[in-house]
């Protein structure tokens, strides 16, 4: 199997690269992280590609080498929050829609036409998309439509499996910056493990950890003036 990951030079992405080349699945590590890229590279199985996922450009000259792959996982993010709502920042919101969002549809273009038929396609969101959160404005925006977007291609896509990834609180250097309390939050290796086995097994949506993501689901049948109630109070 060809796997190809992006985001791989930090956190989820780079013990998910880790795992699949011990399981002997032939990596393609992407990122821009030079250094991180090189230290990955030393591992059996696992090819790099450094490129700019804001990058149409870059992305395809990077990745012009590779003529096809079994699975690709869409990874890369980033996260700022936004800390004056009332002076919006439309600058940090634009960073993040980029990188997020954006930088997904690239992936698709340069990406998608390289997948097997038959083959799996994995998009990262997460479960911020379940309720609205506060200061998650750019964030949540920007993971609703990823999760908008993979569930639009598991339609439109006849030959590729599409599977949605919403991870809850993952402990990488992305979260460690942090300044509130992230409940049953998991390591980077925990969550490749729940990754790795919901997208052997094909499913449509893979989120955990369960615990957490289930009280999120269920949160999200409250009438919005209550639960809006209930995040100004998280606010505060």
């Amino acid at each position: 199997m060809i796997t190809l990951i992006t985001g791989a030079t930090s956190g989820i992405g780079e013990q998910l690269a880790i795992k699949y080349a011990e399981q002997g699945d032939t990596v393609i590590a992407c990122g821009r992280n030079s250094e991180k890229l090189a230290e990955l590279a030393k591992h059996n199985n696992i090819q790099t590609c450094q490129f700019d996922a804001t990058n149409l450009q870059q992305i395809k000259s990077a990745t012009i080498g590779f003529a096809h792959f079994d699975r690709v996982i869409l990874n890369a993010g980033n996260c700022e929050y936004v800390d004056d709502a009332r002076n919006f920042d439309s600058a940090l919101f634009e960073r993040v829609i980029s990188v997020n969002l954006l930088a997904m549809g690239y992936c698709l273009e340069a990406l998608l036409p390289k997948i097997n038929s038959g083959g799996q396609l994995v998009l990262v969101s997460s479960s911020v998309t379940y309720l609205a959160l506060p200061r998650s404005e750019a964030y949540g925006a920007s993971k609703a439509g990823v999760s908008y977007l993979a569930k639009s291609l598991a339609i439109d896509l006849n030959d590729v499996d599409v599977t949605l990834v919403h991870p809850g609180f993952v402990k990488t250097p992305l979260t460690n910056k942090n300044d509130f309390p992230m409940p049953m939050a998991v390591t980077a290796q925990k969550a490749a493990d729940y990754m790795i086995k919901g997208i052997h097994k094909r499913r449509k949506e893979v989120h955990f950890p369960y615990r957490f993501t289930l009280i999120l689901k269920a949160l999200r049948i409250l009438p919005l003036p209550l639960w809006l109630k209930i995040a100004k109070g998280l606010a505060r």
